[in-house]
C-alpha cells in the first residue's frame, strides 16, 4: 500500500510495555520527525510503562491503558485521536486487535501467522541475528523511510537530575567515582545471584578507588540489601524510587552495571558506560545499545542462551561468570567516562 508523505501528520506507536522494550523503539523517532517534518508522534503504553516516555521531546503525548482493558474500548479511544497511522511495534493478539479496529487507514505491523490480519502494511519478522533496536528499523523500511539515525532516546527531568546530584553529594565524598550495581531482572534466571554480585564488587574493590550505589526496584530489594551490606562501607543503598528518579541516578554515575533489563537499556540510552551481564538472552540482540558499553558471558556454557525463564540447573551462566575477565571490562570502560556530572555542578 502506497501513501504520499503530506497525508501523514499523526502517528501512534504501541509498545505496551517492557521499559527496556519501549527504550529500544525509540530508535525510529529521529528518523520519523526527519522525514514528515511537522509530524506529531503518539505512544500507547500500559500505566506503569509511561514514565519511560514521559520527558522525551520527540513524543508528543503518552496514551496509557490497563493490561487487561478489552481491546474494543481501547481502539475506540484512539479512534478519536484520527492517526493517519499506526505502528505495533509489538504485533502480539491484542495489540493486534486494538491496531485492526481503530479505523486508522494505515496500520503497519509483523508479519506473524494469526495476526497479519490487522494490518495493510506487513513488516518482516526479526531476525536472531541484529540487535532488538534494529528490528524496529524494519517498520521504517516497510514505509520507505531513510534510515538517518541509530541512536535510542532517553531523557532525565532537571528537577529529577538535580534531585539525584543532591542525593549522590551527600551520599559519598566529592571527586568519587561510583559504579551503579542494578541486580533488577524481569525472568528469574536473568537475575545474577547476589553472592556473585558480592565477588563482583569485592574484585573492583581491590582494583579501583571508587564507591557503589547499589540501585533496586520491586522484587530487588532483598538482593540490594544483601549486596549493600556485604559492600559496606564502599557502598549505599538508593532509597526507593520511581523509574523516574532511578534513571535520573543512573544518569550521574560514571558506570552501570546490570542484568539484561529495562535499567541496562536506559543507562545505555543515557550514554552512560555500561556493562551488562548475560546467560539466558542472546547479547546480541539484547546488550547495551551504544558505543561505550560492553557485556559479558560465559559463551562456552552448555546451556547458554537458554531463553528459559527459571534456570533449570545451578545458575553456572551466572555464578561461573570469570571475575578477571569482568574487571578487565569494567577498567576499560571506566576509563571512557568523564569526570562525574555532579561533581561538575557543585564547582
Amino acid at each position: 500500500m502506497h501513501f504520499k508523505k503530506d497525508q501523514i501528520n499523526k502517528i501512534l506507536c504501541i509498545k505496551p510495555r517492557g521499559i527496556g522494550d519501549i527504550v529500544l523503539s525509540t530508535v525510529i523517532l529521529e528518523n520519523l520527525h526527519d522525514y514528515f517534518p511537522g509530524i506529531q508522534i503518539d505512544y500507547l503504553t500500559e500505566h506503569f510503562a509511561v514514565q519511560a516516555l514521559s520527558n522525551n521531546p520527540l513524543v508528543n503525548k503518552v496514551i496509557s491503558m490497563n493490561k487487561k482493558e478489552f481491546p474494543l474500548f481501547v481502539a475506540n479511544r484512539i479512534r478519536k485521536e484520527k492517526y493517519d497511522m499506526i505502528l505495533d511495534l509489538w504485533s502480539n493478539p491484542r495489540s493486534a486487535q486494538i491496531t485492526f479496529l481503530s479505523g486508522v487507514r494505515y496500520k503497519i505491523g509483523y508479519n506473524y501467522r494469526g495476526r497479519r490480519y490487522a494490518y495493510n502494511i506487513k513488516v518482516n519478522p526479526e531476525s536472531n541475528n541484529q540487535h532488538a533496536a534494529e528490528d524496529n528499523l524494519r517498520f521504517l523500511s516497510a514505509i520507505n523511510v531513510p534510515v538517518i539515525s541509530k541512536v535510542i532516546h532517553y531523557y532525565v527531568s532537571k528537577e529529577d537530575d538535580e534531585w539525584a546530584k543532591d542525593y549522590l553529594l551527600n551520599s559519598f565524598l566529592e571527586n568519587t567515582k561510583i559504579i551503579a550495581i542494578i541486580p533488577s531482572g524481569g525472568w528469574p534466571s536473568k537475575r545474577c545471584d547476589a553472592s556473585k554480585w558480592i565477588d563482583f564488587g569485592k574484585k573492583i574493590k581491590d582494583a579501583v578507588h571508587i564507591k557503589f550505589i547499589i540501585l533496586w526496584g520491586p522484587g530487588d530489594e532483598q538482593d540490594a540489601i544483601t549486596i549493600n551490606e556485604n559492600l559496606s562501607p564502599d557502598s549505599v543503598l538508593a532509597p526507593k524510587t520511581d523509574v523516574k528518579r532511578l534513571s535520573a541516578l543512573i544518569n550521574n554515575c560514571n558506570l552501570v552495571i546490570a542484568n539484561d533489563s529495562g535499567p541496562m537499556h536506559i543507562a545505555a540510552a543515557l550514554d552512560i558506560p555500561t556493562l551488562g551481564i548475560f546467560g539466558p538472552t542472546n547479547p546480541v540482540a539484547h546488550r547495551p545499545y551504544s558505543k561505550n558499553s560492553d557485556y559479558i558471558i560465559k559463551e562456552n556454557l552448555h546451556c547458554i542462551i537458554c531463553n528459559k525463564l527459571v534456570c533449570p540447573f545451578n545458575h553456572e551462566c551466572m555464578r561461573d561468570l570469570s571475575e578477571d575477565e569482568f574487571l578487565l571490562k569494567v577498567e576499560k570502560l571506566l576509563q571512557l567516562d568523564n569526570p562525574k556530572k555532579v561533581n561538575a555542578e557543585k564547582n
